[in-house]
């Protein structure tokens, strides 16, 4: 048995070349971890590389949701924090299957909120300068700004607002309505950062170096940044109108 209080969600769609390998590395690691897999219907046979490494090796670890066609980013958390929470686990965590976020750097989102006693533990790309290997330069400033965007019309002091790099603490997934978050893309990110933020949580920027994938294809295209750049205008306004739970007691 491999008993945790950590579980790492990573959302998939066609990402054959790369979940075996995430999953062995998020594996080998001195810290124990869970996976939770969201498939969104691969059709290059990402879920059966899964439930065959479930079958044969990990099957107290690893674990699998396999839903039908594209739903969204920010719904395929939603679910798995919603499986995540039905079970035990302590540590929420948020991770892409491509190596962009490194796994070496969970433990320390992991000390952030188990040691530091923060609520929310985000890989930061921008809070010590730009840490982004192999990215275009004009997507690379994209991100940056679009996170400059964010803070300025929101107010809100975090660097990176689109990270998708993360450490939730149970109680912060248990607060926040998920029924009520509206954004699928990288407007989720930003929108589950903000609601945090608004609650009253602690939330820290923890440095790490993303790295573009080198296998698979990127799902980025323009509907998202579009999604993100109007939709950080609904989150001013609901941060004015809005009513958000209030922060549990610790």
């Amino acid at each position: 048995m491999h008993p945790s209080d950590s579980i790492v969600i990573i959302p998939t769609y066609n990402e054959k070349e790369n979940i075996e390998k995430i999953i062995r590395a998020v594996f080998s690691l001195p810290q124990c971890f869970h996976i939770l897999v969201i498939d969104d219907g691969s059709p290059d046979g990402t879920a059966a590389i899964v439930k065959g490494l479930m079958q044969n090796e990990f099957g107290d670890r690893l674990f699998i949701v396999e839903r039908t066609g594209k739903l969204g980013l920010g719904t395929a958390y939603i679910a798995g924090f919603k499986w995540a929470l039905e079970r035990d686990y302590e540590y929420i965590f948020e991770m892409d299957a491509d190596f962009s976020h490194d796994p070496a750097d969970l433990p320390r989102l992991y000390s952030a909120c188990a040691v530091e006693g923060n609520d929310v533990a985000i890989g930061s790309r921008y809070v010590s300068g730009v840490n982004v290997v192999n990215w275009p330069i004009g997507r690379v400033l994209m991100s940056y700004f679009a996170s400059q965007y964010v803070r300025i019309v929101t107010g809100f002091r975090v660097h990176d607002t689109t990270a998708g790099f993360k450490c939730y603490k149970r109680r912060v997934l248990q607060t926040i309505e998920l029924d009520k978050i509206r954004f699928k893309g990288y407007a989720f990110q930003i929108e589950m950062k903000f609601t945090a933020y608004k609650i009253g949580f602690k939330i820290k920027e923890v440095p790490v170096i993303f790295v573009n994938r080198r296998e698979g294809v990127s799902k980025m295209n323009g509907s998202i940044f579009g999604e993100a750049f109007f939709g950080v205008m609904r989150l001013r306004w609901d941060g004015w109108t809005r009513r958000y739970p209030p922060l549990p007691v610790a």
